[in-house]
């Protein structure tokens, strides 16, 4: 498709929407202080969780087409 934009991963100032600092970045978000302090405070270390294993329920009756014998 020739109607396409070419995709440019360059960095480009942005406001950072948490500290209103001017900062260069490739993506728009926190500039690199605010990403240092907000993993500091709020990132967490991957972990494992169990979940009981899926058990579909059974509320559909199956119909006599489903069940005939031949």
């Amino acid at each position: 498709m020739s109607d396409a934009l070419p995709l440019t991963l360059a960095a480009t100032s942005s406001i950072c929407p948490r500290c209103n600092t001017l900062h260069n970045g490739r993506f728009y978000g926190p500039c690199a202080e605010c990403r240092v302090q907000l993993k500091a405070t709020l990132g967490n270390e991957a972990r494992d969780v169990e979940v009981a294993e899926y058990v579909p329920k059974m509320n559909v009756t199956p119909n006599a087409v489903a069940t005939k014998d031949d």
